[in-house]
C-alpha cells in the first residue's frame, strides 16, 4: 500500500503525512524542487524550515519525492509509484502569489489550486493501479460560489468526478490549530467563531459547530487518511461533520 501525498508542505499536508504512517501506510511525500534544497545544513547551522521539514518526513519513515511540476514528469512519477491512494492538498494563498510574482514566479490559483491540482489527477488516471484520488476543497465550494478561491476549487472538484477514478472530496470547513505562519487576524476570528459555536453546543445546538466549527489540520489530517483508506468510503463529497475521526 503506497499513498502519495501532493502538497505534504503545507498544514494539512503535513498531518497527512503523519497520520498515513501512524497506520503503516509507505508514504511519498512530494516536495516541489523550489520549496527548498535537498542539501543537508551545515555543522552548526540552524535548519531552515524545509530541512527540518525534510527531516521531520524522513525520521518518520516517508519518502520524498522532489519531481518538478511538469505534466509529463508527474504523470511518470505516479505511474512508477503505483499508488492506491493520492492525495491533492494544493494551494496558494493571495500573499504567497504577490510575493513569487515579484521573485518571476506564478503562484496563482490558476497555476497551484487547479494547474497542478489536475497534473495530479492526470497522474493518478494514467497508473495501472487506479487509485483512489483524495481533494482538499472547502465549504461553499459550487458552481454559483463567487471569487476565484471557489472558482478554481469547482473546476478542479468537476475534473475529479469526471475522471473515472474513486475519490474522495473533502469540503471542511474553517482549518485552525497552530500554524507556522502568524495570522492575527485569523486566530481571533476563530477564537470568536468557535467561542459562539461552543455556546451553542453547551446549550443544546450541536448542529452549527459540526458544521462550521474549526478544526486542526491533525483532525483533518486523520479524517482525510481514514476516508482515503478505508473500504466504502468513495466516491462522494464530504462536509464538515463528517470530517471527524
Amino acid at each position: 500500500m503506497t499513498a502519495i501525498v501532493f502538497g505534504a508542505s503545507g498544514y494539512t499536508g503535513r498531518a497527512v503525512v503523519r497520520a498515513l504512517r501512524e497506520r503503516g501506510v509507505a508514504t511519498v511525500a512530494h516536495l516541489r524542487p523550489e520549496s527548498g534544497s535537498s542539501s543537508a545544513p551545515a555543522a552548526g547551522a540552524t535548519p531552515s524550515p524545509r530541512e527540518a521539514l525534510r527531516a521531520e518526513w524522513l525520521s518518520l519513515g516517508a519518502t520524498i519525492d522532489s519531481t518538478p511540476w511538469d505534466a509529463d514528469a508527474i504523470t511518470a512519477m505516479v505511474v512508477a509509484r503505483a499508488p492506491i491512494v493520492v492525495f491533492a492538498l494544493l494551494g496558494t494563498t493571495k500573499t504567497k502569489e504577490r510575493a513569487d510574482r515579484a521573485a518571476g514566479r506564478d503562484s496563482s490559483y490558476a497555476a497551484v489550486d487547479v494547474g497542478m491540482s489536475l497534473m495530479a489527477l492526470a497522474g493518478a488516471q494514467a497508473a495501472a493501479s487506479r487509485p483512489r484520488f483524495v481533494y482538499l476543497s472547502a465549504l461553499g465550494t459550487g458552481p454559483t460560489a463567487l471569487g476565484a478561491y471557489y472558482a478554481a476549487r469547482w473546476q478542479v472538484e468537476q475534473a475529479v468526478v469526471a475522471s473515472g477514478l474513486p475519490y474522495v472530496i473533502a469540503r471542511p470547513a474553517i482549518i485552525g490549530g497552530d500554524r507556522e505562519e502568524a495570522r492575527p487576524g485569523e486566530r481571533f476570528g476563530l477564537a470568536v467563531t468557535d467561542g459562539i459555536l461552543g455556546a451553542l453546543a453547551a446549550v443544546g445546538v450541536r448542529g452549527p459547530k459540526e458544521r462550521y466549527g474549526s478544526r486542526t489540520a491533525a483532525q483533518l489530517g486523520t479524517a482525510l487518511v481514514r476516508l482515503g483508506t478505508a473500504e466504502g468510503t468513495a466516491s462522494r463529497v464530504y462536509r464538515p461533520e463528517e470530517l471527524n475521526h
